[in-house]
């Protein structure tokens, strides 16, 4: 968009959708901007939706870089530190707001626990400061979660079959499948590994850095999780909307 059309849109209906990841490692076999990858199709999914509905999307540019501490120790990942992480969101939903869009929504698909905090921090702040709406539905939790793959929901999913087919239905192109398809299974739950106090991927069991079962994954599952995805954003969306004017029929 140039300018001037961002200044012409009808405010009252727009949406910010902002997609977010971590240039992080992910095993073997998957490009470190896997979750980039999942975010931008998780939001490009949701804008059909949401356009379809009278909503006007708006897709941000991707934030590529947060806090990744538990990659830190891999080649070609770039860790933020929380603070910076924390501050550069606030930042961004300022200028949102500046723009008058109503409603920033966060499509993240990044789990690091200190990213997963520098999230909770930027939207407590944008709360108390009446920055901006927000629309975030945290896929780590209910009820969300529930409507995710096993795999997910197991915990061991970090460039495994969830995210593997993910990517596979996105970009399959930058799958290496000769190495995922040889990749033994690694049923290791990284969210258990955190609950106990672990802070990296080797403390967890994952020495490549994935966990999970990519040898599993698939184009097809890749499309119907994205479709999950996307309706899990839009009804968040949705649900902001209600909230903001709880008596305007929907589109």
């Amino acid at each position: 968009m140039a300018w001037e059309e961002v200044e012409a849109l009808d405010h009252r209906r727009s949406v910010a959708l902002l997609p977010i990841g971590a240039t992080e490692a992910h095993g073997p076999h998957l490009p470190l901007s896997t979750d980039v990858i999942i975010s931008e199709a998780m939001v490009g999914n949701a804008a059909v939706r949401l356009a379809a509905g009278g909503y006007t999307p708006v897709t941000l540019p991707s934030l590529a870089y947060t806090a990744a501490s538990f990659g830190a120790d891999f080649p070609g990942t770039i860790s933020l530190g929380e603070d910076t992480a924390t501050g550069l969101l606030v930042d961004i939903a300022r200028a949102v707001a500046k723009m008058e869009i109503p409603v920033l929504a966060l499509a993240n698909s990044h789990l690091d626990p200190t990213h997963l905090r520098s999230l909770s921090r930027a939207i407590a702040i944008c709360e108390e400061n009446d920055i901006i709406e927000i629309a975030f539905p945290d896929i780590t939790r209910k009820p969300w979660a529930l409507r995710l793959t096993d795999e997910f929901k197991s915990g061991a999913c970090h460039a495994g079959q969830f995210e593997g087919s993910i990517v596979m239905a996105a970009q399959g192109s930058l799958v290496r499948e000769q190495i995922q398809a040889a990749l033994p299974d690694n049923p290791a739950s990284l969210s258990e590994a955190i609950r106990s106090g672990k802070t990296s991927f080797e403390e967890a069991g994952g020495s490549r850095a994935y966990f999970g079962y990519p040898s599993r994954a698939s184009a097809e599952e890749g499309e119907s999780t994205i479709n999950t995805l996307g309706q899990i954003l839009e009804q968040s969306v949705r649900e902001v909307f209600a909230r903001l004017h709880p008596t305007e029929p929907e589109a």
